[in-house]
Parts: C-alpha cells; sequence; structure tokens
C-alpha cells in the first residue's frame, strides 16, 4: 500500500516622624560573498535599491552579512506591494504588518510536505492520494458553448487503463497547447474515483519528460491566506533562500558534532526542502539547531542585559534590624520558612556591593506582602526610602491599608499616590517625599511621573511585574539618589521553568512554597451552567450562616457576539433573588463608587459581590469563602487559580464553583479538571503552559516577554536549559564578546533582533 504523500504536522495618614531623616547624617550594503557571481552581485544591488526605494542606505549596527536577510520582502523577484501586504498575515515577526521582510519569510517554517514520488500505473493508483503519472493524451472533450457548470474534459492512457482529466472553466487553447493528443506527459495530482472512472482534476503538475527532470517531488506546504497560493508562497520562499548567507559558526565544534546538528544555513535550507515529513518535527536535527540558536541568543541577551544592570552603581545597605524586630512582634502569625529564606537572600542582595535585581514568586495566599514590608523596613533601616508600585488603584489602597495599621504600631512613615491624589494633597505628599519626611511609598503608574522626586531611593518593589514592561520597571529604579535603586519585582503567577528562563532570566529568583498556617484547602466543583438553581439554593444556605460570595463573570455588559454572562445583568439577576445584599463592582465604574462597593462587602454590608476579573488580585476579604466563576471554560488556567485565590484566605473552609457551558472540548474539560484536582499553583502553571503554550499563560500577554519564531516549549525545554548555562559560561570567560567565537555570538544577536542587548558591548 502507497503512503499517504500529504503529510500535516501534528495573561494620607497623618504625617509622622520620618525615620529616614532619624538615619540621614538598515538597511546596510548587500551581502558579497568572497567569489561573487557578477550577475548575481548586481540582482541583489538592485534588490537592496528598491528595498530603500532608491535612496542611499543607512547604515545601522546588524553585520553586513545579514543585511540581505533584513530587507524588505518586495526586494524579492516577484513580490510587490500587494502580495507583500498579504504574505504579512502569514508572518507574526514583522514589526510593520504591512511590509514583511526576507527574513520573516524564512522564519515562517512549512506545516507539512507532497510527496510526488509515488509513480503507480493508472489502474494501480488509489483515489485520494496524490500520485505522478506518466501518460499518452488521447482526446480532448470540450463543454457546450456557453455552458460553464460543464468541465472541460482530457482524456489520458497508459499500457493499463484511461484516467480523465478535469478542467472546470478550463481554456480550450491552453490545455490543447499543453495536453496535445498524440503527446507523452507527466501528471502530478491527486487522484478521485468517479463512479468506475479515475479523475485527477486540476492537475498540480503537467510536464514533459525533461521538465520532470527538475520538478521539486517534495514539495513543503505552508500555511496560506486569501490571495496565495501554494505556488506563490514556495516561489517566494525559495527566493528568500537564495539570499541566506554561510555565516561564521558561533557554536562550538564540538557541541554540533555531537548532537549531529547542520550549520545555521543548511538548516534553514533543511527545513524549507524536506525530504521527509520527520525533517519538520521539533526534535528533527534542522529544527534543534535553530530553536537552540534562538534560545542562545535569548539567553545571551538576558545575561547581557543583567550583567548591564547590576554593573550600574550599587551600594551596600547597613541595617540593624530595629523595625524589623518592631514589625515581627506585631505580627498575628510566625513567618513561614520559604519567607525566612526569601528575606535572607534579599537582604543578602541589599547588603552586597551590587545593584539587587530579584523575583520574588509566589502561589497565591503565600505571604508576599509581608516579604514586602520586612523588604522595604530594611531599606528604612539602612537610612533610605522604599517605594512600592502595584499594577491597579485596588491593590495600591489595599497594601496601603495593611502598611498603614503596621506604620501606627512601629514608627515608620507611609503614604499613598495614585491618580486620585490631586491638589495640595498632592504637593504636600511630593514634598515630604523630596525632603525625606516619608519613608515609604506606595502607589501605581503615578510613581513614574518627572515630579516625583525621593529624598534617596533605596529599594523599588514592583508588584505584578508582568503587568509592567521592562522601561517602566527601569523608570522607578532610576529615581534613586546618585545610584539606582535596589530592584525587586513580585508576582503572585507561579511561574514555569521554561518561562521563569525566558522570561525572568536576567533576575536572581526567590519562590514562596508554604502557605501560612491554619489555611484549609479550597475545595473546588465543576458545574454546567444548566444546575444553576442547585447552586442558588446552596448560596441561600450559606448568605443565611454568614458567609460572603463572590460571583465573577467574563463581561461587563451583555455581548451580541459572545453568549458570555455579563456582569451588569447577573448582578440584576441575582438582586432579583436576594435583594439589596449584591453589589456589582468592575473596572468601567469611577474609583469613588469602585471603593464605597469594595467597602461595603469587606465591612459584611453586602453578602454577594459580582465582579470582573477586577478582583483577580489583590482584593482580601476572609469572611468571604465561596467563589464563584460563570464561564470558567472561558479563562486560562492561572487566571483561575487566581481568582480562586481570593477565598480560603480565613481559618474557614471555602469552595470554588467552576460554571461551564457544555459542551466542553477536550482541552477545555483537561483544564477544568486539572483546577478541580490541585491547588499547586507551580503544577497549574506548568500545565497551563502545556496545554495552552505559553503566550497568555500569566493571565495576559506580558509586556516584554520573549515570543520565539521557532523554538517550542515543552518540546525545546532541554535546549533551554543548556543554552542558559551556556550563555553563563561565555560571558564568564569572554563578558565582552571579543574571543573569535564572541564575535560571532554579536552576529546571533543581531540575527534574532536581540538588538538592545547587543549595543550594551561596548567593545563594538
Amino acid at each position: 500500500m502507497p503512503l499517504q504523500q500529504h503529510h500535516r504536522l501534528p495573561a494620607a495618614r497623618p504625617r509622622q516622624l520620618s525615620l529616614f531623616n532619624r538615619h540621614k547624617t538598515s538597511r546596510g550594503l548587500p551581502f558579497t560573498p568572497e567569489k561573487p557571481n557578477v550577475a548575481l552581485r548586481l540582482v541583489k544591488a538592485e534588490a537592496l535599491r528598491r528595498a530603500t526605494h532608491g535612496r542611499t542606505p543607512v547604515l545601522n549596527m546588524r553585520p553586513v552579512p545579514l543585511h540581505p536577510l533584513f530587507a524588505k520582502a518586495q526586494s524579492l523577484d516577484g513580490i510587490g506591494p500587494k502580495l507583500s501586504e498579504r504574505l504579512a498575515k502569514l508572518v507574526n515577526n514583522t514589526v510593520e504588518r504591512s511590509d514583511p521582510r526576507v527574513i520573516d519569510l524564512l522564519w515562517n517554517f512549512p506545516t507539512g510536505i507532497i510527496d510526488r514520488r509515488h509513480r503507480p500505473k493508472i489502474t494501480a493508483a488509489q483515489p485520494g492520494i496524490i500520485a505522478t503519472i506518466e501518460v499518452t493524451v488521447t482526446r480532448h472533450v470540450a463543454p457546450p458553448r456557453g455552458n460553464r457548470k460543464i468541465p472541460y474534459r482530457v482524456y489520458c492512457e497508459d499500457d493499463t487503463g484511461e484516467i480523465e482529466l478535469i478542467f472546470f472553466r478550463g481554456r480550450q487553447d491552453y490545455l490543447q497547447r499543453v495536453l496535445p493528443v498524440g503527446a507523452k506527459r507527466i501528471l502530478s495530482g491527486r487522484v478521485e474515483r468517479y463512479g468506475t472512472k479515475l479523475q485527477m482534476s486540476h492537475p498540480d503538475h503537467i510536464v514533459t519528460d525533461e521538465e520532470f527532470k527538475t520538478l521539486q517531488l517534495i514539495e513543503p506546504v505552508y500555511p496560506l491566506t486569501a490571495g496565495i497560493n501554494s505556488k506563490t508562497m514556495r516561489r517566494a520562499v525559495t527566493s528568500a533562500l537564495e539570499l541566506v548567507p554561510e555565516l561564521a559558526e558561533w557554536q562550538e565544534h564540538e557541541w554540533l558534532k555531537q548532537r549531529k546538528w547542520p550549520t545555521f544555513a543548511q538548516a534553514l535550507r533543511r527545513i524549507h526542502q524536506p525530504q521527509e515529513t520527520q525533517d519538520l518535527l521539533p526534535l528533527a536535527p534542522a529544527r534543534q539547531r535553530l530553536a537552540y540558536d534562538e534560545l542562545l541568543a535569548s539567553q545571551l541577551a538576558l545575561a547581557l542585559m543583567r550583567n548591564s544592570e547590576i554593573r550600574g552603581t550599587g551600594r551596600a545597605h547597613v541595617m540593624d534590624n530595629t523595625l524589623r524586630r518592631k514589625i515581627l512582634s506585631h505580627l498575628p502569625f510566625e513567618l513561614t520558612g520559604s519567607q525566612k529564606k526569601a528575606l535572607q537572600e534579599i537582604q543578602a542582595d541589599m547588603a552586597g556591593k551590587d545593584r539587587m535585581l530579584r523575583l520574588l514568586q509566589g502561589d497565591v495566599g503565600s505571604g508576599k506582602t509581608v516579604v514586602a514590608l520586612m523588604a522595604m523596613a530594611a531599606a528604612v533601616e539602612a537610612g533610605t526610602q522604599a517605594a512600592l508600585m502595584a499594577p491597579t488603584e485596588v491593590l495600591a489602597r489595599q497594601h496601603f491599608a495593611e502598611f498603614a495599621d503596621m506604620a501606627e504600631k512601629t514608627g515608620f512613615s507611609v503614604a499613598l499616590l495614585t491618580g486620585r491624589e490631586k491638589g495640595k494633597k498632592r504637593s504636600t505628599l511630593l514634598e515630604q517625599l523630596k525632603s525625606g519626611d516619608l519613608d515609604m511609598l506606595i502607589g501605581t503608574h503615578a510613581l513614574f511621573q518627572d515630579d516625583v522626586e525621593f529624598a534617596d531611593l533605596g529599594l523599588a518593589i514592583i508588584d505584578e511585574q508582568h503587568r509592567f514592561g521592562v522601561q517602566q520597571r527601569m523608570k522607578l529604579q532610576g529615581k534613586g539618589k546618585g545610584t539606582d535603586a535596589d530592584v525587586l519585582v513580585m508576582t503572585a503567577t507561579p511561574i514555569p521553568r521554561t518561562l521563569l528562563l525566558t522570561s525572568y532570566g536576567d533576575m536572581e529568583t526567590s519562590q514562596l512554597t508554604d502557605k501560612p498556617a491554619g489555611r484549609k484547602p479550597v475545595t473546588t466543583r465543576v458545574l454546567p451552567v444548566d444546575r444553576m438553581d442547585d447552586l442558588l439554593h446552596g448560596l441561600e444556605r450559606a448568605l443565611t450562616s454568614g458567609t460572603q460570595v463572590y460571583w465573577v463573570c467574563p463581561l461587563v455588559e451583555e455581548s451580541e457576539k459572545l453568549d458570555l454572562a455579563a456582569a451588569d445583568q447577573r448582578h440584576a439577576w441575582l438582586r432579583g433573588h436576594f435583594g439589596a445584599r449584591v453589589g456589582l463592582v468592575h473596572g468601567r465604574m469611577p474609583a469613588e463608587e469602585k471603593d464605597a462597593v469594595m467597602k461595603s462587602f469587606s465591612d459584611g454590608d453586602l453578602g454577594i459581590l459580582v465582579a470582573t476579573t477586577v478582583i483577580e488580585v489583590g482584593v482580601n476579604v476572609p469572611n468571604a469563602t465561596i467563589m464563584v466563576i460563570e464561564h470558567a471554560e472561558r479563562f486560562g488556567l492561572s487566571q483561575l487559580h487566581q481568582l480562586r485565590g481570593r477565598v480560603g484566605r480565613g481559618d474557614q473552609q471555602s469552595s470554588c464553583i467552576l460554571l461551564y457551558q457544555g459542551p466542553l472540548s477536550k482541552t477545555g474539560k483537561a483544564r477544568l479538571m486539572v483546577l478541580r484536582d490541585s491547588e499547586d499553583g507551580f503544577y497549574i502553571a506548568e500545565e497551563d503552559l502545556r496545554l495552552r503554550g505559553g503566550g497568555e499563560l500569566l493571565g495576559t500577554r506580558q509586556s516584554g516577554t520573549v515570543e520565539f519564531a521557532i523554538a517550542q516549549f515543552p518540546e525545546h525545554s532541554a535546549l533551554l536549559a543548556a543554552a542558559r548555562d551556556d550563555a553563563q559560561l561565555i560571558l564568564t570567560r569572554d563578558p565582552g564578546l571579543t574571543s573569535p567565537r564572541g564575535k560571532n555570538l554579536k552576529t546571533l544577536l543581531y540575527l534574532f533582533e536581540r538588538d538592545s542587548a547587543a549595543k550594551l558591548l561596548r567593545s563594538g
């Protein structure tokens, strides 16, 4: 039996005396081979001229051999503005989606192959497969004049039987020219059976014996879009491949030999000119080679960025533990083992001469806020100030309430700065901050504003790191006096090792793996929406006993396009059952109104709080022990885990009900089952990565998250770990990348567009 040929691959307190004051005493020229072919050189020069619209190109830092790869795709023969715009829909690496480049075509890998090597006789050809058959043309049968519904037929035969070629709206003059009666031709296409007849509709190829010698029998299959067919796509990629230079090797020879990997150029050609389906698999040698190149570029870039930030002037904080001892004596609980360990790591960093750049990751309810408070207290002990930036006003106010309570008990000063603080109140606050009369400042994006000046910022803490970009982080840390502040970033979303290395590889990490003593596991149930009546009866009993309930909906208002429960609709519906004890909060509400509703719920005046994901982080109401998440199948696993973390914060048994609208997909069911069966955020994050991929793992697309054109996970996880080790070893031996291999690695950085990292190297 012949093989199937078309293969496809399978998210202000009153002013207090400040402890701070107590302590203060190209586009460039085209690549030319060493022995250039003159005609080819002229073609490339013309291509570059077209790519730069006839202007003299402006040279950038990118190495000259890479210039052809970063020329516009329009510089290739046969690609004009319209086709370029269509190609942009297929390649997602372009900065300007309507203007793809040659490199973008090369990173757009085939998804399968068409194998034309199967060459049966006519009677041996099996319906549904692609066959390449040698035939003799016997006759043409044109449709009746004016009847376009009937196809044009051409009959062919060999010594075993006859096959009928079908052409809808076929032009007679053209078909008689390419298929003259009595001529021998080689046809390639999909064979079908119609009644007793074998047919081939619109053969992919009709060639002579001589033309057959150059026919590509293994054709790559690319993703397509309107206005682009397979031949156009293959032709564009083939033209792009001709511009791929033989680059000086940046990988170690022994490493390549051990893995049996080809060169960079060979790997690209093997993927775009595959001989077997296996050539396109993630673990194929060519694909592994390119994936490792990309991962090494990423890890080198992160390491260079980290080295650059740490090389910035730091300070060794001298801390006496006086304020931290007071805080510990007023805490109603003991710190967990992982909290103590994290604080030891943070204190060691702050005491060192290099600037701290550390990530604190912990599961929901693991106690990151206490660690943040203790770290800020350490900075104040050292005679400096500390700032904590939160992504939402709700979370910033929650942090401030907790810190202000402790400030009254222990004697440090703290203030809150959000967009709502204006006029004289804001001016007074900023004066206290600049004079050093304020120890700690908590706020939102308002902390970035130019008029926010610290007397001496020693520590900047950024909560929910994935909501902010690297530039925002650097702007806050740069508010230090003479030196950049130490930086601690926090995330409540446990991060799989893969994303930890790719997105946070420039930081040291601390993990909070324990939950405070006395916390009970949250019972999670999965219910279809058609059991809503049963759920309402259960809520009636719970409210009677004094329990409070969160009810989360995915939308604020009713959507005509999406059949999802809107928060305002659900709020009205629940008020019909439970009366005025049902409140509503969402991101579009005025801040004062939102605060009033949250306070009513926190004070116990409301029994049910209908909300959108605005409550995902930072909301802490221990008496709320039931979480209902409607249309749970539409949320990401990590986001569901975050929402579930809003309950189970007291000593009472809590529960989470995941309401879903059936039928569930296989993946949708698997995700809900993972959440039902586990409370381990790290395990859930790994499963989320496995089931959904890393793109939206943290519930919102991260600013600054590294996205890969080639590497994919979990298939290339082992390569990622190897690339991290390799990058660290490289920079230990050659921090400026000045060795022969180091210079080649600079080319690698530019190839994968880690330009900002490459430019950190002062050696050129």
